[in-house]
């Protein structure tokens, strides 16, 4: 069976987790097959956003207890932090859509995406301390990044589930829109992101991950060194508009 689908059209590649029946569960194995599409994007230049999501009625039910509880293992000891981090690092934008659970490991790897994008009946939390766990994927850098220190806190001390219109006021997910409503949703933003200059969503990319590293002066002194190059399209589009 395979675990993580890949399906492109028109400059949108889909990565589906699919293991509906395990609610798309992590195991290392998912985790091999999303970093060989991962890997694979990262140089197809037909790709200009990509969208993750679940099978089925939930995006993720986090990390398969089942599996840790078999001591199953990933190639190596950090792999599935480092794959989430290849997911971070990709050179077009990536948007998570999040329809019913995306809980604990299933929300690490959604922090990862650029945009969350959820549907009003889905259900997101930090559940580690439920089960006696920690995060070691990045979820304590990256949830405080989206809602702040003390909201993360609250939320992972508590392992509490929130609903979509809730992540939305916090900040946790980008959006919330009505169940029926969520495909469309996708198909509008990335229709857009399309259309925008991927050679710009590249360069943006490489800034705003330089800003989150640099202190803010030298945030803003590397950019107008204009580090990363220009857009390859820069003069097809600018010939263009003078037309």
């Amino acid at each position: 069976m395979t675990l993580v689908l890949r399906h492109d059209d028109g400059g949108v590649c889909t990565l589906t987790l699919n293991r509906p029946e395990k609610l798309n569960a992590l195991t290392p194995a998912s985790f091999v097959e999303l970093r060989t599409h991962l890997d694979a994007i990262a140089t197809d230049g037909s790709v200009r956003v990509v969208v993750l999501t679940g099978s089925g009625r939930a995006f993720c039910a986090g990390n398969d207890l089942a599996a840790i509880s078999a001591g199953e293992r990933a190639p190596t000891p950090t792999y599935q932090a480092d794959t989430i981090d290849a997911l971070e690092a990709l050179p077009v934008p990536t948007i998570a859509r999040i329809q019913g659970h995306c809980y604990t490991g299933g929300l690490e790897l959604a922090l990862g995406c650029d945009l969350l994008v959820a549907s009003v009946s889905a259900r997101l939390g930090d559940t580690h301390g439920q089960w006696g766990l920690v995060p070691v994927w990045g979820l304590s850098v990256r949830l405080p990044e989206r809602v702040g220190r003390s909201r993360a806190k609250e939320l992972s001390f508590t392992a509490r589930r929130i609903d979509g219109e809730t992540a939305a006021a916090i900040g946790l997910v980008d959006h919330c829109v009505a169940d029926e409503a969520l495909d469309a949703t996708i198909a509008s933003l990335c229709a857009e992101i399309v259309a925008a200059s991927r050679g710009s969503n590249r360069i943006y990319k490489r800034l705003y991950a330089d800003s989150a590293r640099l202190p803010r002066p030298e945030a803003l002194a590397n950019e107008r060194r204009n580090p990363h190059g220009v857009p390859e399209d820069m003069a097809e589009r600018l010939a263009a508009f003078g037309r």
